[in-house]
């Protein structure tokens, strides 16, 4: 059910079409699934109506809304209000651009860089395209969450475009990662475009905000995993460092050891 303001919208566009388009409350709520044409509104109720919403909201409602009910016309106000999400988030990370770009791009390490992932399941392989399925920790109500993504790398350009095959609560989610060498390290870019479906928990701007909070925490981890990695071959490198350390880790056991393994 679409809120607004803590209403139910369909009560707020109801109580408009009364009060400003001549509708029969007592025969709206008889016939849930009528239309508005149905419902005995004209051309000139409907622009009334239509006039209303922009003011309002500052949504068009289309010539054809007369042909919607009054949940449909809710839904269409609530989707033209909430406009597609889209977040970018980015990190400065003190570590060579190869080595940012090898870890982060380990699907099947991800559970060991990113702090809300217990499993990656490498489903299929061709090229630089992988599809696998991320299993989520429980959250706090014990429940677990896991979709499959796919993503395609291309190491040419330091880039990497993901989507989610099982979409869940999104209508859609493609995440564009970008990578680039500056004075001091790598930054490592996210961009996600996403729209949540109607029978989502959260709309839009909601998701938008939780994404660019939980971007803040993870890429936080993947800095501090990755400097430290590369704090440890540094050291493995300089062998006065190496004789005061004892010997470095594989790489891949480096990784582990620190937690490093990410989308």
């Amino acid at each position: 059910m679409t809120v607004t303001h803590g209403r139910p919208l369909t009560a707020e566009i109801t109580d408009i079409l009364v009060a400003n388009c001549g509708l029969d409350a007592e025969a709206a709520a008889r016939a849930p699934a009528a239309s508005l044409e149905e419902l005995g509104m004209d051309s000139l109720a409907l622009l009334e109506l239509s006039a209303v919403v922009a003011d309002r909201w500052r949504v068009r409602i289309p010539e054809e809304a007369g042909q919607l009910s009054i949940a449909g016309v809710a839904e269409l106000v609530a989707r033209r209000a909430d406009p597609p999400g889209h977040t970018e988030n980015s990190v400065l990370i003190a570590a060579p651009l190869p080595l940012v770009w090898d870890v982060t791009n380990d699907v099947a390490g991800w559970p060991e860089l990113f702090t809300e992932y217990a499993r990656a399941e490498i489903l299929h392989r061709d090229g630089d395209t992988v599809r696998f399925r991320l299993t989520m920790h429980p959250d706090e109500n014990g429940a677990v969450w896991s979709w499959v993504s796919e993503r395609t790398a291309d190491p040419a350009t330091r880039q990497v475009r993901a989507r989610r095959v099982e979409t869940g609560p999104f209508e859609y989610m493609n995440i564009h990662w970008r990578y680039a060498q500056e004075p001091g390290g790598t930054r490592m870019t996210w961009v996600q475009d996403f729209a949540m479906k109607p029978t989502a928990p959260v709309d839009n701007a909601g998701m938008t905000e939780r994404i660019n909070t939980n971007s803040a925490v993870q890429l936080a981890v993947i800095k501090e995993k990755i400097e430290r990695l590369a704090g440890a071959r540094g050291a493995a490198a300089d062998p006065a460092a190496s004789a005061a350390s004892g010997p470095a880790p594989a790489p891949r056991a480096a990784a582990e050891a620190t937690g490093a393994g990410d989308e």
